[in-house]
């Protein structure tokens, strides 16, 4: 491959060596000033059959599709081009120069330089905001090692290589993809979840955690010995330059049950966050059960909040927080001497019953009842007012849920319900309302659910998120139509993208009918849409043109036979003319 040059313009220069996803070469762009270097990886084919090399064109269309979206942050390779050539796929990418990250690791304690936890600190915080957007992308990279991290020389920061190992996406097809195996420079670094085909999202935290601890300790995945009990790595010992805290991090970053890890990338960096309001000296369990509002002072008085409810990840963890500042937030209540009597406080509690039990005007004649002189009267009487208000609101927010009700608008009705203000009679009447929705809400969302299902796998992506979009948002199934909707939406990309190629290639063999037929298939809502129009037109004309030609070939070859026959006709009169002369001519003579 040295010297080769593919697509005329990317001329390979350096052999890299093969990986997961195929060969890997450096090459430069002759076409483009100054001949920069870039990255081609040439994915792996293992057969030349036809209905393989389909599959793998989809997958290898699927992928690429995924990498430019990746190679829009700044600490990822540029995505630059992919192309086939030879039955053969080729993917180009920005070629990082700098040195990986094995090139600043501690290779075994004793040699070396370990980091210290500052270091480790920053050095998580910057490829967890890395992993952070590749995860918001629906991807997992599943190779998580040093030799994947590079510092770029120009800046200094890390930037994530080596996309070859991402979780597939189902994409509908039947074909099996290619299973690749794992280097043995992964090793170490994979979570036991991985091996058995279970990859999460928090398997890439393992991975992160893995290399950390490798930074902190100087040795290597696989040197650390395993707790024989709990299967759990054990790693930290009394040299090891690191705190209670970030220790805790670590260990529940590289848990062997992914369930007892971090569950995202967010939830890490948020820990990590609360390291800065960290005071040492003094050290709080704080169970992540446990929900209250915190704060915590620095030496300059600052004060920042630490919600237990919002950091769940703190359990087992010790957090420093100085013990004076903890606030409970009691509730303080004084009691007057000069309270109202028993009676007149036993009238405007009958008369509060009344109200939330239906009967306003009860409850107003009790408590115009109790005697202008009373402790109480003023507030009774701004209590009448303010209850009439009340009442006159939640008598109007109720018919228009009930209106809503009537007319089978249930989103309406769960969304005008809370504007119902708080009396249980009003309540009581617009929770068999809220109810009703919810299970007519839920009853449609499993209808639509089911029809979705149906059409995607019958391949109608278009139809498929079509149904999903009529799914209220206030059912219960929102995280996974969110989920389906952008599963199809990527599949019907997919799949659009995968008739223009299959357009192209009917095109290139003169199959034009073939052609318009795929490219009738692209919908209309899809990035390729455009472009299909354009070869729609295109197709169509040389269709006509290639049906004109064709139906002109035809006349020409009827007119040649009418010739030819209308000769073989003139000269077989002839014949028969010459043969009756000369018999008239023997006769003649006889």
């Amino acid at each position: 491959m040295i010297g080769k040059v593919l697509q005329g313009r990317y001329q390979i220069v350096q052999n890299l060596g093969a990986g997961v996803f195929g060969q890997t070469y450096i090459a430069i762009d002759i076409d483009y000033p100054g001949n920069p270097k870039c990255v081609v990886k040439q994915l792996k084919v293992s057969s030349s059959h036809s209905s393989y090399l389909d599959t793998l064109r989809l997958r290898f269309l699927t992928e690429t599709e995924t990498l430019k979206r990746l190679g829009s942050h700044h600490q990822i390779p540029e995505f630059i081009a992919c192309f086939e050539e030879h039955e053969r796929f080729y993917l180009v990418q920005e070629c990082i120069e700098g040195h990986a990250l094995t090139a600043e690791l501690p290779i075994k304690q004793g040699w070396g330089s370990l980091w210290d936890e500052s270091e480790v600190i920053k050095f998580l915080k910057d490829v967890l905001t890395i992993l952070e957007f590749v995860h918001s992308q629906g991807v997992i990279h599943c190779d998580i090692k040093p030799e994947n991290l590079v510092r770029r020389a120009c800046d200094g920061k890390l930037v994530l290589i080596d996309f070859g190992s991402i979780q597939p996406i189902d994409f509908g097809i039947d074909a099996e993809l290619p299973i690749y195996k794992i280097p043995v420079t992964s090793l170490g670094y994979i979570p036991p979840e991985q091996f058995i085909g279970q990859t999460q999202p928090n398997s890439d935290i393992y991975a992160l955690g893995m290399i950390a601890i490798q930074a902190l300790t100087g040795m290597e995945p696989l040197q650390l010995k395993i707790d024989p009990y709990t299967n759990e790595m054990v790693w930290r010992s009394q040299n090891t330059p690191i705190g209670d805290y970030l220790a805790a991090v670590l260990s529940q970053m590289i848990r062997y049950d992914w369930q007892n890890r971090f569950q995202s990338v967010g939830e890490v960096l948020r820990v990590l966050k609360h390291m800065e309001w960290e005071k040492p000296q003094q050290i709080v369990e704080v169970p992540y059960q446990l929900s209250l509002e915190v704060t915590v002072e620095d030496d300059n008085s600052h004060q920042y909040p630490v919600s237990g409810k919002s950091s769940p990840l703190l359990t087992g963890m010790k957090v420093g927080l100085a013990a004076n500042s903890l606030l409970m937030g009691f509730s303080v209540y004084s009691l007057v001497n000069s309270s109202p009597a028993y009676s007149e406080t036993e009238t405007l509690y009958k008369a509060t019953e009344e109200y939330q039990s239906g009967d306003l005007q009860e409850a107003i004649a009790l408590v115009k009842s109790i005697s202008s002189q009373s402790n109480v009267y003023p507030e009774a009487q701004a209590t009448i007012e303010e209850w009439q208000q009340q009442w006159q609101l939640a008598a109007q927010q109720y018919q228009l849920a009930e209106t809503a009700s009537n007319e089978g608008r249930w989103s309406d009705v769960l969304r005008v319900a809370p504007k119902v203000p708080d009396i249980l009679y009003w309540q009581s009447k617009t929770d068999k309302l809220v109810q009703q929705a919810h299970a007519k809400i839920e009853a449609q969302t499993q209808d639509l659910l089911a029809k979705a299902y149906e059409s995607a796998g019958g391949r109608d992506f278009s139809t498929a998120l079509a149904y999903l979009r009529q799914i209220p948002q206030e059912s219960s199934a929102g995280a996974l139509v969110q989920k389906k909707l952008a599963e199809y939406h990527e599949k019907r990309q997919i799949r659009a993208a995968y008739f223009l190629h299959r357009a192209y290639k009917q095109a290139s063999i003169s199959d034009f009918n073939g052609a318009v037929q795929f490219l009738g298939k692209i919908p209309k809502d899809t990035p390729v849409y455009a472009q299909a129009q354009v070869k729609l037109n295109e197709y169509t004309q040389k269709q006509r043109l290639l049906a004109k030609s064709e139906k002109m070939g035809l006349r020409t070859v009827s007119s040649t036979q009418r010739k030819s026959s209308l000769v073989s006709n003139n000269s077989a009169t002839r014949m028969e003319k010459l043969r009756v002369g000369s018999n008239l001519q023997e006769v003649n003579i006889r």
